[in-house]
């Protein structure tokens, strides 16, 4: 019953976590987001694709998507939650939906951070906002961000910080083609002001 139980509970967040909201938004504005850009489901993509308002509207669902599931489960037991947790991104890295190829992980990671523990998601935007806007690398700033969290949640416990380590290793691995890039000097900026600036003058 047991482990009948945690199943549907990591199911639960698996599923929550392959909805794809941002390939569901861009929709919205007649844009294919496989096909356009990067060409990754997430957030960043619609930002530089279709503008701020369904930028921004994508990465909070994204982060909400897996916050839900993995705030329920540690409601339900606490240890539960973590399993939740890591599949609620996998969910979004590797969605049902979308044959397998979803987004990178950013926002859906975020998402358990506030659910875990709060003060790490409130640090993550304190070191990723300045970060991006100062080097204009989303992917730089995502990538070091979440390595920098994974070792500081060893501070609060040895779950979370094995927790936030593997979650940042999913990302980095899904973003092997943007440091590629960003090594050779061909990665992409994305100037995050100037992209709310037309936006609003829309």
């Amino acid at each position: 019953m047991i482990i009948l139980t945690a199943f549907l509970w990591i199911l639960f967040g698996y599923l929550c976590g392959s909805i794809p909201f941002s390939f569901i938004i861009a929709r919205l504005k007649g844009i294919d987001i496989t096909k356009v850009g990067s060409g990754n489901v997430g957030g960043t993509n619609v930002l530089r694709s279709a503008g701020a308002f369904y930028g921004v509207l994508s990465m909070v669902l994204d982060l909400l998507k897996s916050f839900i599931p993995t705030y329920l489960a540690l409601k339900f037991s606490g240890n539960i939650a973590y399993f939740v947790a890591f599949f609620s991104v996998i969910g979004h890295i590797y969605p049902i939906w979308l044959k397998f190829k979803g987004g990178k992980g950013v926002a859906s990671t975020v998402g358990t951070y506030f659910a875990l523990n709060p003060a790490l998601a409130l640090i993550f935007y304190l070191l990723w906002l300045p970060l991006t806007l100062t080097t204009k690398y989303v992917s730089l700033a995502s990538i070091s961000t979440l390595s920098i969290i994974g070792i500081l949640s060893f501070i609060y416990s040895p779950k979370l910080g094995i927790l936030n380590i593997l979650l940042a290793l999913l990302s980095i691995y899904k973003h092997k083609p943007n440091i590629e890039r960003l090594l050779n000097k061909t990665e992409r900026k994305t100037d995050i002001v100037e992209i709310f600036k037309k936006s609003f003058k829309k």
